[in-house]
């Protein structure tokens, strides 16, 4: 009885952990936005200045233009800012797991890499764009200035998740003679997964803050930063407003979506 028992026991697997949900303690209540676009007309109708501050129900209605009147000037413009910025933090995330798993395993590479990664943190974001215009072309530097900005904040992530690990569960992996696909698999992703979450929480909003300050400055033709910097010049309060609106959605329902599918990844990988 015993022996069968024991048997059963160590045939046991272990078990990937999904993505945190991410509308724990982040979830948006309706009543809450309606308090605040309440406080935005109230603001709106105190200044009764549209050029200052518009209201929101003029910056639904131009949307609304922009969407339906201007449709072939503007679904271009999303597409190009969307390609190119989600392209950049697509490229950078895979680059950070992989340089974050080579210096977990080579201490002089995690060494080597420390000074790197603290210069990217601390060097302004304007900074960088003006550097990086000397190099790129302006159709290309969304790209790489959301590559810059998640770069550091996805290998630090997975960096300290690999630092955290349970070295017991490393020790008895060793010990059973796991394979490495095995050990990967239900071991270090399901450690991994929290700080992934982290970092793509994190750095999804902060490469559409940069990549879209890039095109404001490099103007590449026929992107949101283009469409801002217009709105500026020509001093179309209204635009500027709904195109930052385009801009907060795009980025809320990629990360949303984003991380649903790795929800459902990670889910599907735990279950084969």
């Amino acid at each position: 009885m015993e022996k069968g028992n024991a048997g059963k026991s160590g045939s046991k697997k272990f078990h990937t952990a999904s993505f945190p949900s991410s509308k724990t303690g982040r979830s948006i209540r309706p009543w809450a936005v309606a308090v605040w676009l309440a406080v935005w007309e109230l603001a709106s109708l105190s200044v009764g200045q549209e050029i200052l501050l518009v209201s929101p129900i003029r910056v639904a209605v131009r949307l609304l233009e922009l969407m339906t009147r201007s449709a072939a000037d503007f679904w271009p413009s999303v597409a190009f800012s969307f390609g190119r910025i989600i392209g950049g933090f697509l490229l950078s995330s895979l680059t950070g797991i992989l340089l974050a798993s080579l210096a977990g395993a080579f201490r002089p590479l995690r060494d080597l890499l420390a000074p790197a990664m603290a210069a990217i943190k601390a060097v302004p974001v304007a900074s960088f764009i003006i550097l990086i215009l000397i190099w790129v072309p302006s159709r290309s530097l969304s790209v790489a200035i959301s590559f810059l900005m998640v770069l550091p904040v996805m290998y630090l992530n997975v960096l300290n998740g690999i630092e955290s690990m349970d070295p017991k569960l490393l020790e008895m992996a060793g010990v059973f003679r796991i394979p490495p696909i095995r050990r990967i698999r239900y071991l270090y992703v399901s450690q991994l997964l929290p700080f992934l979450c982290s970092g793509f929480s994190l750095s999804l909003g902060l490469c559409w803050k940069a990549g879209v300050a890039a095109e404001v400055i490099g103007i590449p033709e026929g992107s949101i930063g283009e469409k801002l910097y217009e709105a500026k010049v020509y001093l179309e309060t209204p635009d500027l407003f709904a195109w930052t609106l385009v801009i907060v959605c795009l980025s809320v329902l990629f990360e949303k979506s984003f991380l649903w599918l790795a929800d459902r990844l990670a889910a599907l990988l735990e279950h084969m």
